[in-house]
C-alpha cells in the first residue's frame, strides 16, 4: 500500500505551515521559519517554491494575491488539520520519549 501524502511532516513542512497561520509571499515566509524556529531551520528559495507548489496541488494552501511575480499564500482548513495533527503527533512522541528517557 502507498505511504500517505502528508502522512508526517518534515520539519520545514512544518514550519512553513505555521508561517502560513497569516498571509504572506515567499521572502516572508522564509523569514518567518528562520524566526518561528530560532534560527534552526532555513528554507531556501528552490526548496520552498517546490514546497508550495506540493501544497497548493494537494489543497494545504491557497494562493491570495499575485503582484508581478511575488505571491501570497494562506493555510486552508485541511492544511490547518494536518498542522494539528502533526502536532498531537510530536507531541505525543515527546510524551513517549519522556517516558522512557527520564527512566534512563
Amino acid at each position: 500500500m502507498a505511504r500517505e501524502t502528508f502522512q508526517t511532516l518534515t520539519e520545514p513542512m512544518y514550519y512553513v505551515l505555521m508561517a502560513l497561520l497569516e498571509e504572506c509571499c515567499g521572502v516572508d515566509i522564509m523569514k518567518k521559519v528562520e524566526d518561528l524556529s530560532g534560527s534552526r531551520v532555513k528554507v531556501g528559495p528552490g526548496t520552498l517554491y517546490a514546497m508550495l507548489d506540493k501544497f497548493l496541488k494537494n489543497k494545504l494552501i491557497e494562493e491570495t494575491k499575485a503582484e508581478g511575480r511575488k505571491r501570497s499564500y494562506i493555510i486552508t482548513a485541511y492544511g490547518k488539520e494536518l498542522l494539528i495533527k502533526e502536532y498531537n503527533r510530536l507531541k505525543q512522541m515527546v510524551m513517549d520519549g519522556a517516558n522512557i528517557i527520564e527512566h534512563i
